[in-house]
């Protein structure tokens, strides 16, 4: 029975929600393709927390979703996560970034993988069941054509993420469901960060960092003409 702040800032989607009882009562998001974190995300937080009628100080709990994903919009949703929980003295909660994504399908059967774009030909990926159950850990991936195939051979398999589109073009089997244009949201938060306060599987503000999968890798500024 708690009162929880998400926020979503892994992809270009900047997302907050304010939860009550695991269920979403306000929802702010911009799911255009620029990264809008920096100016919006603290303004979205406020808007949520207005449209639910809730001060700051009557959250029970933050929670973040804690990647992997955009390493800009990981420090960004993180900073601020850790920045509202020490300020406002609340425990944070962390929740993985696909599984947040998989929710969004609700499958009678067969398996669900969110993938989330990443380098040339990978994606970071996991693969639940049709009851959210993890069928194999989060990795980034490089795809081919044999990408899933032991899960295409036994049944339906739902991919969902922006990784989808590289996806498309390497993988064509009857069982495969390509669900497009979707992104985590923080709409999604909510029953996961409502499970975690109940167990009170809090994070450590001090020391909390975004789950990146893989170290940052710069890329050289182009020359100038």
């Amino acid at each position: 029975m708690a009162l929880l702040l998400n926020l979503e800032t892994a992809t270009t989607n900047c997302s907050v929600a304010v939860s009550q009882d695991g269920k979403t009562i306000a929802l702010k998001q911009d799911r255009r393709n620029g990264y809008s974190h920096a100016e919006k995300l603290h303004v979205f937080i406020d808007e949520a927390l207005k449209i639910a009628k809730v001060d700051k100080t009557e959250l029970d709990a933050i929670a973040i979703s804690k990647g992997p994903g955009s390493y800009t919009g990981l420090r960004i949703g993180v900073s601020t996560a850790k920045g509202l929980s020490f300020a406002l003295d609340k425990p944070l909660i962390s929740v993985p970034t696909l599984e947040v994504l998989a929710r969004q399908i609700e499958a009678d059967f067969g398996v669900i993988v969110p993938m989330l774009d990443a380098r040339r030909m990978e994606v970071y990926s996991a693969i639940f069941d049709s009851n959210y159950n993890p069928l194999r850990e989060t990795q980034a991936q490089i795809l081919d054509e044999n990408a899933f195939s032991e899960y295409l051979e036994r049944g339906e398999v739902c991919f969902i993420g922006n990784g989808v589109e590289k996806t498309k073009t390497l993988i064509n089997h009857p069982n495969v469901v390509f669900i497009e244009d979707k992104l985590p949201s923080a709409n999604e938060m909510g029953m996961l960060a409502e499970q975690k306060y109940n167990q009170t599987d809090f994070e450590d503000v001090a020391y909390f960092e975004p789950y990146y999968l893989k170290d940052f890798v710069a890329l050289k500024p182009k020359p100038r003409a």
